[in-house]
């Protein structure tokens, strides 16, 4: 794994996943746009994301994916965190996350007396439906490429679960696309390659079994072999039957580490962890903590001890200073982020048994930046 705190690690605004649409839309020949992955002009394009297809892994096992290894493929960087709610509004709204102002997938939230996890829309404790109290249209309130893409006369799709339509997180990263409901991968395949047919425009699509198989197993178990070799073969099917005219775009929202259970440390049962630390967010490999006034340096003192050289320990401000979030913070994505982050650097997560006990069990994990986490691929036919 290889990290660094340095400036322009994530590449924003010139090879990152929140360049994706922009440039597609650009592409399709709405004015405006800036197009800097100098994607060639047509009149359909579809972009799936398959959720946890991070470029290192995709590269280590390009034999189980012959058909995706094919296609012309360079590497972008996700935003930061390297995490599912995260990466997909700055995808869908075309910014990095200082500006859509979703900065991980739990943070802090105005008005709540506990963490709001994003990829739900619930509080992160309670279960309580956010929706009402935290519309996703003010939380993120920067206008998505959907919504630029219909403004401007291009037809915008969304092919994604059936439990995701209506969502939070679909409200506040893809609003201003039809949405058709697709329960498996041949069905999302189907919808997309009708609607190619049907309606053009900007079609998105996302999967999202490879990263479920490989928080639960490992992403590099053989059901994750296996379910690589499937998506694999689904977008072959894909690209076979779109209509000429049609390119297809593949990437994803992050990579994935294996983490062993010797390499987790369990933050509910570390006193000095807790110490000082109104609240804790984030999740095992990227944790924001919220810290009592005036014991700032204690805390990141304490924190030190513990994780050594396996994490980094930043300020908030060093970490906007490094880029993190992209060029502009907006106030409210900084009240987001904590006081101090605790990045993994190596295979270490901080985990909580007891108030996270689904996620302290998982095997793969991200949202660090690591490359293994950090670097995505962009493939095309």
């Amino acid at each position: 794994m290889t990290t660094s705190p340095a400036a322009g690690i994530v590449r924003y605004g010139q090879s990152s996943l929140s360049d994706v649409l922009p440039s597609t839309l650009a592409a399709l020949g709405v004015a405006g746009e800036p197009n800097v992955l100098a994607l060639e002009p047509a009149g359909c394009i579809v972009v799936l994301l398959v959720d946890g297809l991070g470029w290192q892994l995709l590269r280590e096992h390009a034999g189980l994916a012959p058909f995706l290894s094919s296609l012309a493929a360079r590497p972008l960087t996700a935003g930061f965190p390297t995490t599912t709610a995260v990466s997909v509004t700055s995808l869908g709204a075309g910014v990095p996350p200082g500006q859509h102002g979703i900065t991980g997938y739990i943070t802090r939230a105005d008005g709540l007396s506990e963490p709001a996890n994003w990829l739900t829309w619930r509080g992160a404790r309670s279960g309580v439906d956010l929706l009402g109290d935290q519309p996703p249209e003010q939380v993120q309130p920067v206008a998505t490429a959907f919504e630029r893409a219909e403004q401007a006369g291009v037809s915008a799709t969304v092919v994604s679960a059936p439990a995701f339509k209506g969502s939070g997180l679909t409200r506040a990263a893809l609003r201003g696309a039809h949405y058709l409901r697709a329960f498996t991968a041949a069905d999302s395949m189907a919808q997309v390659a009708a609607t190619a047919q049907a309606r053009g425009g900007l079609i998105y699509c996302y999967n999202h079994e490879l990263d479920l198989i490989g928080h639960v197993y490992g992403c590099r178990s053989e059901a994750w072999r296996a379910q690589l070799q499937l998506i694999d073969r689904a977008v072959e099917l894909l690209a076979g039957r779109l209509p000429a005219g049609t390119r297809l775009l593949v990437t994803a929202d992050h990579g994935m580490v294996n983490v062993p259970e010797e390499a987790k440390i369990d933050y509910d049962s570390e006193p000095s962890l807790q110490e000082g630390v109104e609240l804790l967010a984030g999740e095992a490999r990227v944790r924001y903590l919220h810290v009592e006034p005036g014991l700032l340096d204690a805390v990141r003192s304490r924190w030190l001890e513990v994780v050594g050289d396996r994490m980094a320990v930043l300020t908030r401000d060093e970490a906007i200073g490094h880029g993190w979030f992209g060029p502009e913070v907006s106030a409210s994505a900084r009240h987001r982020i904590g006081d101090l982050i605790a990045v993994s650097v190596s295979e270490l997560a901080v985990v909580r048994r007891k108030a996270e006990s689904r996620n302290a069990s998982l095997i793969g994990h991200h949202g660090a930046l690591t490359d293994a986490e950090l670097l995505v691929p962009l493939l095309s036919t």
